[in-house]
């Protein structure tokens, strides 16, 4: 590829459009508002898309290697259907439950590891080997164990939300002060009450921040797992197949889709967060 656009009217075009939108969104960023959190970061990604498409149609580069925005947009209105499709297998049936449950789990096994100090020196150490697994290496395991559906996904999903889950939530445990818990003691508070009532609503910034390191991960590990067996569909599944047949646009239309379902699950968990956790100082203005 040579070093002189073969279209400079394009990368002009881009370029003056790019400063527009940088100026707009430095202008916004600014400003102090709930609505202007929101425009800001979408004028920035679109001041990005268009110095992506204004390089790609300047330099005229092969789709092969990298199609403009334009391409996959067009790609994603044309494969709606096979699409949701993949989104339903990976996402829904893989991720989610997945997600669910080791989320569940990790939080039962973290009040059994607070009650017991030997659970806490033995298992932690042994879930952050596990956690250093490669999952390129478990995927395969677990997809021979649970077969080629929706569940195999889901398991790889659990073994890696769960560790992260697990470690967290332990942390935030322990993140109430001695006078409190003290405190909760003198009043005759059992365990349980002093748990509901002080040391979880405590935990809760460790928990939402575990959750947001898991949504995540678990998108990661469903769409991982579909490249060592599934059905004749997922995202990726189709992701390894257009691959191989050089479908490229095909391919950045899936990573469209499982970026932005990964943003809109980690948006409303921060969303629900910041009714959970309003009185920490984070989410103080």
């Amino acid at each position: 590829m040579s070093w002189v656009p073969a279209h400079s009217g394009w990368l002009a075009g881009a370029l003056m459009l790019w400063l527009v939108l940088w100026a707009a969104s430095v202008m916004l960023a600014r400003r102090e508002g709930r609505g202007v959190r929101l425009v800001v970061p979408v004028l920035f990604g679109l001041s990005l898309l268009v110095l992506w498409e204004g390089i790609v149609r300047a330099w005229a580069v092969a789709p092969v290697i990298l199609p403009a925005p334009s391409v996959i947009a067009a790609k994603i209105a044309a494969s709606g259907p096979v699409l949701w499709q993949d989104f339903a297998q990976t996402i829904l049936k893989g991720a989610v439950p997945g997600f669910l449950i080791g989320a569940g789990a990790a939080f039962a096994v973290a009040i059994l590891i607070d009650r017991s100090p030997f659970l806490q020196r033995g298992l932690l150490p042994v879930g952050n080997f596990v956690a250093a697994l490669p999952i390129v290496g478990l995927a395969p395991i677990l997809v021979m164990w649970f077969g080629f559906d929706w569940q195999s996904k889901a398991a790889v999903v659990v073994v890696m939300v769960f560790f992260p889950m697990l470690v967290n939530i332990v942390a935030g445990l322990q993140a109430s002060e001695r006078m409190q818990r003290d405190l909760m003691a003198t009043w005759g508070a059992s365990y349980l009450q002093t748990l509901l009532r002080l040391r979880l609503p405590a935990a809760m910034p460790f928990v939402f921040n575990g959750l947001k390191i898991a949504s995540t991960l678990a998108l990661i590990g469903a769409i991982v797992a579909e490249f060592f067996g599934s059905p004749i569909y997922g995202m990726g599944f189709r992701i390894s197949t257009e691959v191989g047949r050089l479908g490229l646009d095909m391919v950045w239309a899936e990573i469209a889709v499982a970026a932005l379902a990964g943003s809109v699950f980690y948006g409303l968990i921060a969303l629900i967060e910041r009714g959970v956790t309003f009185w920490h100082p984070s989410q103080r203005k």
